[in-house]
């Protein structure tokens, strides 16, 4: 073992925090503490991004009528989405997608504006400044599993009517809403395994070696 491992305790704590993991829709309101919020939006903003960049902006909404608008931009899109599953739109429409009106804090995960700039490892990847997003918000997630908390990304909404809606640059974009805060109890597996919508993979479904479709 490396000399640099953690002690067994600590990796155990790791990896249960990464397991148990899930995208939360149901909240028991209550609050966050503010030392709390510190220590998740530090984890946050210690993600890796590339060249430096970081590229992430969190909007805290405490506005409660501002809550409301939000959550009506995403039943729209729920609707629209629902349309566009035909035959399993009666299924998806049963689905809770949002617990934006149970949830302690609502956040939304954003892309800088003027990340044309930066160049270091976007020249032919533009898309890593949204892969380094998605690294802050996983550690957002994981810190909050540890401290107790449950949270839930949002993505169904159109994002130049939020990015309107939250006074937004023409270059920056919203990518998450993020519901957080105490829950009743963690979902023993992912909601959606849960509902029957889908069925979870194995990892050796997704190992290939050498050569695209060769299992490892």
């Amino acid at each position: 073992m490396s000399e640099h491992a953690f002690s067994d305790a600590e990796r155990a704590a790791v990896y249960r925090a990464i397991g148990e993991r899930r995208d939360m829709r149901h909240f028991a309101g209550g609050e966050v503490a503010p030392q709390v919020l510190t220590r998740l939006l530090t984890a946050a903003h210690q993600a890796p991004s590339v060249g430096l960049m970081q590229p992430w902006r969190f909007i805290r909404i405490s506005q409660r009528d501002l809550r409301g608008r939000i959550q009506a931009l995403v039943e729209q899109e729920r609707v629209r989405t629902a349309e566009a599953l035909g035959e399993r739109s009666d299924a998806f429409m049963k689905l809770k997608v949002e617990g934006i009106n149970d949830c302690a804090e609502l956040w939304v995960a954003a892309l800088m504006d003027k990340r044309e700039a930066h160049i270091f490892g976007r020249r032919t990847l533009p898309e890593m400044d949204l892969a380094s997003l998605a690294c802050a918000i996983q550690n957002l997630w994981l810190a909050a599993r540890a401290e107790g908390l449950g949270m839930g990304w949002v993505s169904l909404f159109d994002p130049q009517a939020l990015a309107e809606l939250l006074a937004m640059p023409a270059d920056a974009k919203p990518v998450a809403v993020l519901c957080l805060g105490p829950v009743e109890a963690f979902y023993p597996a992912p909601m959606l395994a849960l509902e029957n919508w889908a069925e979870q993979q194995p990892l050796s479904a997704m190992l290939y070696e050498n050569q695209w479709g060769e299992r490892a």
